[in-house]
């Protein structure tokens, strides 16, 4: 049996590898599908809301909706069907035995759900089952409904249970545990999507027992993906492990400074000895906030110009590291703005995407496709004589690289539990509350991280 399990997840590598990309019209198929699933939300939504119920499809693994007796033990969770808007955000609860699962736990089930019992023989070894307390919500779970999210599309497919960051109590360790997981620990980690949940399977390199210091479930689910994140920016950008890189130029420039990512990135480049700190903020509510993280220079793009700002505040010729997740408003002028030996990080397109409408209208799929045709090219020469870099990431394509990762989770809690690295803003909010956590997170508004308790479910 494993031998056929690991011959068909090998085989199932190697077709990835070989498929051959094709395009419609230069555009993935996936996105124009994606797009026209949008659509048709839209006017089911806007014009026609008694035919919705057909847009939302349901699994074999959920429990009917007509069935109002169901244990407290069984799994809910947020399901997503298909590609859409806050209707496809849908809380369902699932038949006795199932929990939600990452797609890097695939070589016993493929995601999102798991037949995973305490008692099944064959229960990974490598894994517990969490009873999740709250899980974050971040921007890329927004785009994950739109179905955008590439590693969410190529590895899972729908429905998708979306969610990173988990924090809860241990339920079930399987096999003999060297790390010392007992049942009853509070821990807090990271999944490969499935974290929308009460119950999930989850690999015990990818968590760690919650320290004296976090006081709250929901205060451990704001630190993993975020922080991880932030950590690996700084690491492609020659800070990390070692923080003694001799760059003579140790600025930074931190786009969304007050955000999940970017208040994590403020607080290494403190921890890295980085600076000056200049951090960016979109609204005058958020000015603070990034003061507090330790930017040493706030810039509120919403009220003076951000790159004469930047000019002014930064060394003058040019930032030695620039963090930028927001796309084509800011991305050709992060690299202008880079001194020799600079390095530009790229985790997001954040400005290429909606914001603060929770329904994507024809109109927007025509203004997100000018944008993308907008987006700045980089000439590998142009880099290579202007001795400029430019390296991008997306920590959910790890899942062949836990033990990267893990190290990198080990520094964060040994800087929590020294207090040198804290917790940002928490809006708490729960779990049936989904999808006014992802207006929110849309918004733009939004300060810190936004974090759902799924105690409250009923």
């Amino acid at each position: 049996h494993k031998q056929s399990s690991t011959f068909n997840h090998r085989q199932w590598q190697e077709q990835l590898r070989q498929a051959k990309k094709w395009t419609i019209f230069g555009q993935d198929p996936d996105i124009i599908l994606a797009a026209l699933a949008n659509i048709l939300s839209w006017l089911v939504v806007t014009f026609f809301p008694f035919l919705l119920p057909h847009l939302l499809p349901s699994s074999p693994e959920e429990e009917p909706a007509c069935n109002e007796i169901t244990s407290t033990t069984q799994t809910k969770c947020v399901s997503i069907g298909r590609p859409g808007g806050m209707e496809q955000l849908r809380l369902v609860t699932l038949k006795p035995g199932f929990c939600t699962i990452g797609y890097n736990v695939r070589h016993f089930c493929p995601p999102p759900y798991s037949h995973a019992l305490s008692d099944d023989p064959i229960f990974p070894t490598d894994c517990v089952i969490l009873k999740n307390e709250a899980f974050s919500v971040n921007y890329a779970d927004c785009t994950i409904r739109w179905g955008f999210y590439e590693s969410a599309k190529k590895f899972v497919g729908w429905p998708i249970v979306p969610g990173f960051d988990v924090a809860g109590t241990i339920e079930h360790v399987g096999g003999n545990d060297p790390s010392g997981f007992k049942v009853g620990d509070r821990v807090f980690g990271c999944t490969l999507f499935g974290a929308y949940s009460t119950k999930i399977l989850v690999p015990k390199i990818q968590l760690r027992k919650i320290p004296p210091c976090i006081t709250s479930f929901s205060e451990a689910a704001a630190f993993p993906a975020v922080s991880l994140t932030a950590l690996y920016a700084l690491h492609l950008a020659g800070y990390f492990p070692d923080a003694r890189t001799n760059f003579r130029n140790k600025s930074i420039l931190i786009h969304s400074a007050a955000g999940g990512v970017g208040g994590f990135l403020v607080q290494m480049s403190k921890i890295l000895g980085l600076g000056p700190i200049v951090g960016v903020v979109g609204s005058p509510s958020k000015v603070e906030e990034a003061k507090a993280l330790g930017c040493d220079i706030v810039i509120d793009k919403s009220s003076e110009d951000l790159w004469e700002a930047a000019e002014i505040a930064g060394p003058p010729n040019g930032y030695g590291t620039i963090m930028d997740a927001n796309g084509i408003s800011t991305l050709k002028e992060s690299y202008n703005h880079l001194a020799p030996s600079g390095r530009l990080i790229v985790f997001g397109f954040h400005s290429n995407l909606p914001m603060g409408r929770a329904i994507l209208s024809p109109i927007e799929w025509i203004r997100m496709a000018k944008k993308a045709a907008a987006m700045p090219m980089f000439d590998a020469m142009d880099c290579t004589v202007s001795n400029k870099s430019i390296l991008g990431f997306n920590l959910s394509f790890f899942a062949d690289e836990r033990e990267v990762l893990s190290d990198m989770f080990d520094q964060i809690l040994l800087w929590i539990e020294r207090g040198r690295l804290f917790c940002p803003n928490v809006v708490q909010m729960g779990m049936d509350h989904v999808a006014e956590a992802h207006d929110l997170i849309q918004s733009g508004k939004s300060v810190g991280k936004i974090v759902l308790t799924t105690s409250t479910v009923s």
